[in-house]
Parts: structure tokens; C-alpha cells; sequence
């Protein structure tokens, strides 16, 4: 017996973590940094530690009640009806969601390359098939509505991110609306803002309550840190916002996500310090690293390094772990997350020895 074919299918390549890089060189993992995945450089919002450990007792219980609370939550703060927030675990959970909910077998994507590769693998898990518009590197990785719209064939979803990853630059949201009208009524654009706290741009959920083609992702794993409880939401037209009920999994955030998250939108201590810090450490890398960098907007940098794998062992080598973003199809460029003020400069220092080597 064997599983379906998934000879097309691809593997999630994340960043490698302290424990498995220490391990690996000998190394203590205390004499190491991770800026590699993009994580939250102050860890969980306080105040969503404190919910964890106050409802820890009532893991037995199925999170009806917390799931409902965050959904309102969140639907009274995006202004939009509770039934169009489709909690899941993680962003990639509601990305699955959309999957379900739009896509028949053979049905095709539109994903961006370089771009986050779980958008096609979603696709593909849903039997169908991916195309790829181009994010040049030429021209600044800029994403507009003619290179999205150049590359459009009638797929079922269009993806777009912004901020994007690996890169920071973002789709302005007259292209993001230009791209839904000029798409079949039939398509979905997907717009994912998992860094959308970082960015000086508005949210795109303002089309959402506008029109019936255009949904958000959105998660809690970035600005609010909390990667490891896996809770993320999408944000969909009312018109058809009812199909949550019948491709979701039951229950899909757990009884401690949706309580931490709850706690952690109303943290603004923890979120204000956590999108400063990034804008500072941007600046900082900008102005002191000796390598091409792109204008960010996302908790992180993308440089320009040249062989990208060999600076990332020899980064790792110095207790630096960051992202070589070959995985991207970018082999001359790494992706560096914004840390604390003293992980950033000691990153920053790293890199500029290495290059001059």
C-alpha cells in the first residue's frame, strides 16, 4: 500500500532553530542568536502568558465559548460580522480553509515566486494545480497589479503578500482592487498580512466588507509571538462567510490559543515595543550592513550576499543563525529578522566580518 501520488508536492523548508544548530557545530545554545524565522524578538505577549497559565485547568473542555469570544473579538475590531472570522491554527490553517472552500480538483492557482511555498502546497493537498507570477529581483521585487494581471489565467485564487516574504515590499491597495476587477468573478484574491503590523499600510479588509472576491489572512504568530500556539484567522466576505461551518476543522483553535490571543490584542504595551524595535533594527541594518539590502516592511531584511548558503554556515559558525533564502530561489541573498537592539548589531557585525572575509 502506498499514499497518492506527491511526487509534485514540495516540502516546507523552515528556519533551523539554536537547538539543532548547537547540536550539529558543539556549540551552547545560550552562545547563539536566532533571527532566521522571523519570530518575535520579545517572545509571547506577557499578557497572554498569564491567560495560558489562568485557563491551563480547563484544557478538557472544548473551546466553544473562547473560540466564539475571540471571533467577536476580532470581527468588532475589523469591523466586520463575527461568521466572516475563520479561526484556524496558524495563517497556513485558514490558507487550508480557503482551499476547501474554493477549490475543485484540477482547479488552479496563482501563486507568487520567490513567495511563501505553503500557499501551493495547500493547493496541491486540495488536488489542484499551481502557477507562479515572478517577483523580480530586477526591479526591486516591486509587486504591482500588471505583473499579478500579466501572468493571470482564470486561476480560482490568487495569491498576494503584503508585506511579502522573503522581500518586505507590499502590493499598494489600488493594485490589490485593480487586481480583483480585472480577475473572473469566480477568483478569489487572497491577500495574506502576516506582517501587516510591521507595515505603513492599511489593511486590505476594508475591500473585504466592499466586495465578495477578496479575503485577508492574518495571524498571531508574528507581532504578538505566539508561533507556537498556532492561531491565525482569515477574513471573508460575508457573502459566503457561512462556508466556515462546513470546512473547518471542529474546533479548529484550541482552548489556550484563542484565550492567549484574546489576551494578547489587548497587550498594546507588548505590540508597540515589538513593531519600534523592528522599525529601529531595520534602519540599523540598512545603514550599517556592507551588503545591497530592499526597503522592508515586514519584521525583517533580505540582503544581498552572494553565495547565500556559504554565508549562513559561516554565520552559524559565529552563533548566528539566519535564513539563506536559497530555498526562495534567491541563492545570493539571506533573510535576517529584526531581534532585540543587541541581537540585531551583533548580526549586523557577523555578516560584515564574514563578507569581508
Amino acid at each position: 500500500m502506498n499514499p497518492r501520488d506527491l511526487s509534485a508536492h514540495t516540502e516546507y523548508v523552515a528556519g533551523r532553530g539554536i537547538e539543532e544548530v548547537a547540536r550539529d557545530l558543539g556549540m551552547d545554545p545560550s552562545d547563539l542568536i536566532k533571527l532566521a524565522s522571523n519570530e518575535n524578538a520579545f517572545g509571547p505577549s506577557p499578557a497572554a502568558v498569564e491567560a495560558i497559565e489562568a485557563h491551563a485547568s480547563s484544557v478538557n473542555s472544548y473551546p466553544k465559548t473562547s473560540h466564539a469570544d475571540l471571533s467577536e473579538e476580532l470581527a468588532h475590531r475589523w469591523d466586520v460580522e463575527p461568521k466572516q472570522i475563520w479561526l484556524s491554527a496558524g495563517g497556513d490553517g485558514s490558507l487550508d480553509y480557503l482551499s476547501r472552500a474554493m477549490l475543485a480538483p484540477d482547479d488552479e492557482v496563482l501563486v507568487p515566486q520567490p513567495g511563501f511555498a505553503y500557499y501551493a502546497m495547500s493547493a496541491r493537498y486540495h488536488h489542484g494545480e499551481v502557477n507562479e507570477y515572478t517577483i523580480s529581483q530586477a526591479d526591486g521585487f516591486a509587486q504591482t497589479a500588471e505583473r499579478v494581471l500579466s501572468a493571470y489565467d482564470g486561476e480560482r485564487i490568487v495569491y498576494l503578500t503584503s508585506p511579502h516574504n522573503p522581500t518586505g515590499t507590499v502590493c499598494p491597495l489600488p493594485d490589490v482592487e485593480r487586481i480583483a476587477e480585472e480577475t473572473a468573478e469566480e477568483t478569489l484574491v487572497v491577500v495574506d498580512e502576516a506582517y501587516g503590523e510591521f507595515a505603513d499600510i492599511d489593511s486590505a479588509v476594508g475591500l473585504v466588507r466592499e466586495r465578495e472576491d477578496i479575503a485577508i489572512i492574518r495571524t498571531f504568530s508574528k507581532v504578538y509571538g505566539l508561533a507556537g500556539l498556532r492561531l491565525g484567522y482569515a477574513i471573508t466576505p460575508s457573502e459566503w462567510a457561512d462556508a466556515y461551518a462546513r470546512v473547518n476543522t471542529p474546533f479548529a483553535a484550541g482552548e489556550l490559543s484563542c484565550h492567549a490571543g484574546l489576551a494578547a490584542l489587548d497587550d498594546e504595551e507588548h505590540v508597540e515595543r515589538t513593531v519600534s524595535t523592528a522599525e529601529w533594527a531595520r534602519e540599523y541594518i540598512y545603514e550599517h550592513v556592507d551588503a545591497p539590502t530592499w526597503d522592508s516592511q515586514g519584521n525583517f531584511v533580505l540582503l544581498r550576499v552572494g553565495e547565500a548558503t556559504a554565508v549562513a554556515d559561516r554565520l552559524q559558525e559565529r552563533g548566528v543563525i539566519i535564513r539563506d533564502c536559497t530555498s526562495f530561489g534567491l541563492d545570493d541573498c539571506i533573510r535576517v529578522t529584526c531581534g532585540t537592539e543587541a541581537e540585531t548589531k551583533r548580526a549586523v557585525d557577523a555578516i560584515n566580518e564574514v563578507l569581508a572575509e
